[in-house]
């Protein structure tokens, strides 16, 4: 609430962020409750958006852009490069495409001609439990690999995902979505799967890309290539997928 208050009272110009160190009512997609121990990045960065721009006309792209930037954040470290982090759409950080560690949520303002931003980030850097931690990867892959790569720090990357999320968004706003996504398929986890349509026992199809708008693009045979959306309800958001009407 109070940065949402302050993001409307700085000059536009100027960036503002808030940096939790614990999370314990923070919020998910639909709703959901986001609770985070420590040894967690937890961050809450406001942008703004021109709306007559290419990200400004296509707003869904932001939470692909900031999950993209969690991963460059630790891939474009040297040594780091095959840390298996990746992005899972619409807004996941996981390991491999075994484990979620972290997640992304947008909201959006539109005041006159320029989008507010909310961006809350929230991924998993040193803590163990529940499930794994961007660190325990590392040691991980120092064990399997017999390198020495020291463990990252919740503020080193913090300020990396900032720093990358903004070039993004720069090369973004001149390329499109074309400047950016043959990067996020690099590290997408989705590459080659199936997903069902519009319910359980829906038919099967086959992910290909994301259009243009950010939805995710799935190619059924004999149906040809169709964007859809999560149906809003299951734990996995691509186990079941809806074709917008």
């Amino acid at each position: 609430p109070l940065i949402g208050r302050l993001m409307l009272e700085l000059p536009e110009e100027m960036g503002l962020i808030a940096v939790a160190a614990r999370q314990t009512q923070g919020k998910g997609r639909g709703g959901n409750v986001w609770l985070s121990p420590l040894g967690c990045a937890l961050c809450t960065l406001h942008i703004s958006i021109p709306l007559h721009s290419n990200l400004g006309q296509r707003i869904p792209f932001i939470q692909h852009l900031v999950s993209l930037a969690v991963v460059e954040a630790v891939r474009s470290l040297p040594g780091y490069q095959d840390i298996e982090l990746r992005v899972k759409w619409p807004n996941d950080i996981y390991y491999s495409d075994l484990m979620k560690l972290g997640g992304v949520l947008v909201n959006s303002t539109l005041l006159e001609t320029t989008f507010h931003i909310l961006i809350g980030i929230g991924f998993n850097v040193n803590n163990s439990n529940p499930t794994i931690c961007i660190n325990d990867l590392i040691a991980k892959f120092n064990r399997e690999e017999g390198t020495e790569l020291k463990p990252l720090s919740v503020d080193c990357l913090i300020a990396r995902t900032v720093t990358v999320l903004e070039r993004l968004i720069e090369i973004f706003q001149e390329k499109g979505p074309n400047g950016v996504l043959p990067q996020y398929y690099k590290y997408w986890v989705h590459s080659g799967k199936q997903v069902r349509l519009r319910g359980e026992d829906g038919p099967l199809a086959w992910v290909v890309g994301v259009d243009d708008c950010g939805f995710l693009q799935v190619h059924q045979q004999g149906q040809g290539v169709e964007s859809v959306h999560p149906d809003g309800n299951s734990f996995d958001m691509l186990r079941n997928l809806i074709v917008p009407k």
